[in-house]
């Protein structure tokens, strides 16, 4: 249930408002919107009455219902308004959300040495990336492949952003291991095989920092959005949602289904970022070109690539990885897709 509030209504009158919800036994979450301010009410709301609501007070201008089982997920709580995910990075906040420029975030799938992490932040941020992404703990489908570096890789992602000044995004396996990346990662990255690990969700919503959330590969949309509504009912409501293709019947010639679907389905359901991995989308360097030019025209917030200096010799993930000098070229292209649709960002200035 949402509180909406009539323009101009005092600050004082508001937060009156809020405490005396508090004694009906009810959660009050002020958003602060564009032209409005709501009140989102958690709890047991079934049986309350919206006009009894109402009458609390003459600056409340109405009291409508979220009937979506995902409530501070749906774009209703936001009484229709896209939120926005600040990520504080080295070089000052990068904003993702659907009044903003595109966010490109670029990297290989796991830290390998710090000359190879080191040299592709460089490039990626050059081209105009403003994260890196990086494995340290890697979930793999065997358990005799590469598991990633730990510990030791966080050190190296550390290193990439003092040198560089990107953000970082890493993605947390075990929530044993979360403080330790906490203190590296700019965005902590919740994978697909986790997205319904309900009992890391709840602490990874309990941290700070911003999370990344892609979704499973066998996952519905309401699945995915109610695994988002774990992690901001923990009370983290900087949710970033990325949607990396999901398993169909037809493997042969992509490694997952990419949903372009999701963009306006999503934009309609929530008020989430949008952000598209079209590496892991595809699994195939060759199409990741395509349906990245395709994610910025259906309208995403943010994309996710990833690059290795020497993509054949990679530990993991090396098909779907483009060079660096491919992403350079992949970068303009996109820029002529983003211009066109309001949402290309002004280049990044190049490390000498």
């Amino acid at each position: 249930m949402i509180v909406v509030m009539k323009s101009g209504s005092p600050e004082a009158e508001i937060n009156r408002i809020s405490d005396e919800l508090k004694g009906w036994g009810l959660t009050p979450e002020k958003i602060i919107g564009q032209h409005k301010v709501v009140i989102g009410l958690v709890g047991e709301t079934a049986d309350l009455d919206p006009l009894q609501i109402q009458e609390v007070s003459p600056w409340i201008e109405q009291v409508l219902r979220v009937e979506l089982p995902y409530k501070r997920a749906s774009r209703q709580y936001r009484h229709g308004e896209a939120s926005e995910v600040v990520v504080d990075t080295p070089e000052g906040p990068v904003v993702f959300g659907e009044h903003h420029p595109l966010v490109v975030v670029a990297g290989p799938c796991s830290v390998e040495n710090e000359e190879m992490i080191v040299e592709t932040a460089r490039r990626v941020k050059a081209a105009g990336a403003r994260f890196l992404r990086g494995g340290a703990y890697k979930p793999r489908t065997s358990p005799y492949a590469f598991q990633g570096h730990g510990e030791s890789a966080l050190e190296l992602l550390a290193k990439a952003r003092e040198v560089t000044g990107v953000g970082i995004i890493t993605e947390v396996m075990d929530a044993a291991d979360l403080d330790k990346i906490v203190e590296v990662a700019d965005v902590v990255q919740v994978g697909a095989r986790n997205m319904q690990n309900f009992s890391l969700l709840k602490k990874v919503g309990a941290q700070p920092k911003p999370v990344l959330l892609k979704r499973g590969m066998a996952a519905t949309i309401e699945d995915w959005l109610m695994a988002a509504e774990y992690i901001l009912a923990a009370g983290n409501a900087n949710v970033i949602l990325c949607e990396r293709g999901i398993r169909t019947f037809d493997r042969q010639y992509t490694r997952n289904t990419l949903d372009l679907s999701v963009v306006p389905v999503l934009r309609k359901l929530t008020h989430l970022p949008i952000m598209i991995d079209p590496s892991h989308g595809t699994g195939w360097s060759e199409f990741v070109p395509s349906m990245a030019m395709a994610a910025i025209a259906a309208g995403c917030d943010s994309l996710m690539i990833e690059v290795h200096p020497n993509p054949a010799k990679a530990l993991s993930d090396g098909p779907q990885s483009l060079t660096p000098d491919r992403f350079d070229h992949l970068m303009q292209e996109l820029a002529v897709i983003g211009k066109a649709v309001g949402r290309w960002p002004q280049p990044a200035v190049a490390i000498a």
